[in-house]
């Protein structure tokens, strides 16, 4: 048993240890990811059982063998470590509030006509108990519900109040996973519920996947949700007039993308006249740079190892324009709504620097504010489900998408 202690306490330190300072490089961004994503969002629960462990372990074998010792010795070291990941994630309500604070105004809470109270801004301790149970007995979920002919990948939910309402605004949820894999089951949850307890109608959707589908089969489906939430959301309670769209990662891309190309023939093929404008953007941890025209070497390697081979299935250089007809820094221009830019700090699956370049560009010339939380500590994914900084994150995004609705109102 106690090598198996010693063990699991190495083991439990090398995690930690990457969610501190993840592996660097891009050949090591996947595995960065995954050893460090659970570890960072789940710190507390992790916190709590390393102590646990280290207590059990004590009481029944003390400190008499050299292995002991050493179990003991890295078993402080990650319970100091995870309490720096929990610290860093505290950290998400002060960057997320002086995000909005520095781009809507400082007096934007006043304009609100739900101000948020000390309960509101409190770390939600009795949700993250247990994380993986996401329920709210307040909200209904309208399931797989057709957008388009097609099958399961143009199917979409809706979440609404459990209440009758009429005329409210909508977040349209755009799931993400390298345009290759996962569905609106499994993304989106905590906000989508959060705003649906608040009033709001949100949409979460399916659309083609890669490799089977090739771009721009992916945001054309997006659009042909739009066109069908502004018919059909009104029997929903939902304000057709009204629409902003999240997502995360190649969500993230697809919802800067929508946002940046409204009613763009070219992306709605036979459904050229219907409205695909929206009126607010959040997209987290997105995709931006899709043809690499940084210069980013994180860029130019998802270009060459994924996009070109799974995604466009086209050769970038010969069919450069192509991926600059997808890319979000590239379709900048100042017909952009509102936005509000999310990335974590460690992200090793998009680099932040990524994020960072997109806000500058956008900010110098749009018309309209461009919010950027950049959250410590953070790495891709981290609002999957509730957490310390995805509770902060996800009230933050309300207190936007708020005033954004109010904001369109007065016109």
């Amino acid at each position: 048993m106690r090598p198996r202690f010693l063990t699991r306490r190495a083991i439990q330190l090398a995690l930690t240890a990457n969610a501190l300072r993840p592996l660097p490089g891009e050949r090591a961004a996947i595995p960065a990811f995954f050893a460090g994503w659970l570890t960072n969002e789940l710190a507390p629960h992790l916190l709590a059982l390393t102590a646990a462990d280290t207590a059990a372990h004590l009481a029944r074998h003390g400190l008499r063998t050299r292995s002991d010792r050493a179990g003991l010795a890295l078993s402080m070291a990650s319970m100091a470590g995870l309490g720096a990941l929990i610290a860093d994630a505290q950290r998400a309500r002060g960057e997320v509030e002086h995000a909005l604070a520095e781009a809507l105004g400082e007096q934007y809470l006043e304009d609100l006509r739900r101000p948020p109270d000390p309960k509101d801004l409190a770390t939600p301790w009795g949700q993250l108990v247990m994380p993986f149970r996401m329920r709210n007995p307040e909200v209904r979920r309208d399931r797989d519900v057709a957008y388009a002919p097609g099958g399961k990948r143009f199917l979409l939910d809706i979440y609404r109040p459990r209440e009758t309402v009429e005329g409210r605004p909508v977040l349209l949820q755009i799931h993400g996973g390298a345009w290759m894999v996962d569905s609106k089951d499994h993304q989106g949850i905590p906000l989508m519920q959060h705003m649906a307890q608040r009033g709001w109608i949100g949409v979460a959707v399916n659309y083609p996947l890669s490799p089977k589908a090739h771009w721009p089969d992916h945001i054309v489906a997006i659009k042909r949700a739009v066109a069908w939430i502004r018919e059909h959301i009104d029997g929903y309670g939902g304000d057709p007039a009204f629409l902003a769209a999240t997502g995360g990662s190649a969500g993230g891309h697809l919802a800067a993308l929508l946002a940046l190309t409204p009613n763009d023939p070219k992306l709605q093929p036979g459904f050229e006249d219907e409205d695909t404008t929206i009126q607010a953007c959040v997209p987290h941890y997105g995709v931006y740079d899709f043809a690499a025209t940084s210069g980013a070497k994180a860029s130019e390697y998802r270009l060459k190892t994924l996009l070109a081979r799974f995604v466009v299935g086209k050769d970038p250089v010969r069919f450069h324009e192509d991926y600059v007809a997808a890319s979000p820094l590239d379709r900048i221009n100042d017909k952009a709504p509102p936005f509000f830019v999310i990335h974590g700090e460690r992200d090793t699956m998009v680099p932040v620097a990524e994020a960072r370049e997109f806000v500058r560009r956008l900010r110098a010339v749009s018309p309209n504010p461009v919010a950027y939380a950049e959250i410590s500590g953070a790495q891709h994914a981290f609002d999957i489900f509730p957490s310390i900084r995805s509770a902060h994150v996800v009230r933050g995004v309300e207190r936007f998408l708020e005033w954004a609705y109010l904001r369109s109102l007065a016109g």
